[in-house]
């Protein structure tokens, strides 16, 4: 397994006054000033489970299985249709459109007649998530890596299958969330060609099984990596990755506290925050996140061109609004009218996202885009189907 250490930098204490207003005694608080040392770039390398170790079969076999709608319960929606290369592996849509449905991004729209719900959230992109868990302090660990929005699994392997379970993302209504993996299997079983390649893929244990279906899915996700940003180029030495601007931006980006949540090489800490992002009108009742209390996974924040719109219900369009939301919860203001100040992260009060310095940060934040990930699609799959899905 990769090894991979950073210094944690440290910051600059400043005291910090907050006066209060009626009885309440005047309060003190310590409030770190970030700085470069906050940030990291990515390791050359993704972490691998010593129990799946890479190999140049499984990881066609995996690309395969991505691109397959096989895995479907209806046969119509492949990982790839809401993880398209086209959108950086992530969709263009605020949350995504499942099985029973066609087209590709904004022009995909459910079938009729139709009884299947929109997905709940959006669309992560699988980009780098083969480095989900790595921060300042720790390495990141491939049994461990925290998945979606609500880290209800950890590690590619147990993402892979998650959606092939859910209703309304790929199992639809043709048998039940208990009988799909199964019901999968067998279809692999009894295709000629993946039973030939399960066993090349698995030679020591030559059966298709939902094991080494996972594992051949995750195994090809761990090959996309988008890890040589020109953010990357300027930690790594070269000072002329970055202009005076984007420079500028970066300074910006760690005053105004973002960095509180998005540090690291992946500028995520990958634990849950409430911040009161809006609601999609399309869900028919208000998503609470975990535990109902309106916590959502911290995102990475690299190749966010690809991969708009924004947040877990992907109600914010463009990189601008993003800031524009952290802007007025510095100024205590909350988009989510069912979102209670006392359930608002304490960490918002770092924040100072200035008007003035927005501009600036979407200029840094825009040096994070890796363009040189694979954005290969293979020409058939072993089913026959449609490659990524029903996208006409």
């Amino acid at each position: 397994m990769l090894k991979y250490t950073l210094k944690l930098g440290v910051g600059i204490g400043l005291w910090i006054s907050v006066w209060s207003c009626g009885k309440e005694e005047q309060k003190k608080k310590i409030v770190e000033q970030d700085d470069i040392s906050k940030l990291a770039a990515l390791p050359l390398e993704a972490p691998v489970p010593a129990d799946n170790p890479l190999t140049k079969e499984k990881i066609a076999l995996g690309k395969l299985l991505f691109f397959d709608p096989i895995l479907s319960g209806n046969k119509d929606i492949a990982c790839a249709t809401c993880h398209h290369p086209e959108f950086g592996f992530a969709e263009s849509l605020e949350i995504s459109i499942g099985t029973n449905a066609h087209g590709m991004g904004s022009n995909r729209a459910f079938n009729m007649p139709n009884d299947i719900p929109f997905v709940k959230r959006n669309s992560q992109t699988i980009l780098n998530a083969a480095f989900n868990g790595v921060t300042l302090t720790t390495n990141a660990n491939p049994t461990q890596a925290p998945m979606f929005w609500d880290l209800r699994v950890r590690s590619l392997e147990k993402q892979s299958l998650e959606p092939i379970k859910a209703l309304e993302e790929m199992r639809g209504r043709r048998y039940s969330a208990e009988a799909a993996l199964d019901s999968v299997v067998n279809r692999l079983r009894k295709n000629p060609t993946y039973a030939s390649l399960f066993r090349t893929a698995f030679p020591n244990d030559p059966t298709v099984t939902v094991d080494h279906l996972a594992q051949a899915i995750a195994s090809y996700e761990r090959t996309l990596i988008g890890g040589n940003s020109r953010f990357d180029q300027y930690l790594r030495g070269d000072r002329n990755a970055l202009s005076i601007n984007e420079i500028e931006g970066m300074q910006a980006f760690l005053k105004s506290g973002c960095a509180k949540c998005h540090h690291g090489p992946m500028l995520s800490d990958f634990q849950l925050h409430a911040l009161g992002a809006p609601d999609n009108e399309k869900l028919p009742e208000s998503d609470k996140g975990v535990d109902n209390q309106y916590k959502f996974r911290t995102p990475s924040l690299r190749n966010l061109r690809y991969t708009a719109p924004y947040m877990h219900s992907g109600k914010l369009k463009t990189l601008e609004q993003v800031l524009e939301f952290y802007e007025d919860l510095a100024g205590d203001k909350i988009r989510n009218s069912q979102v209670k100040p006392s359930q608002i992260d304490p960490i918002v009060e770092a924040l100072k996202v200035d008007f003035k310095d927005i501009s600036l940060i979407v200029e840094f934040l825009n040096t994070l885009n890796d363009e040189q990930f694979d954005r290969s699609i293979p020409e058939k799959v072993p089913s026959g189907l449609a490659v990524g899905g029903n996208l006409r």
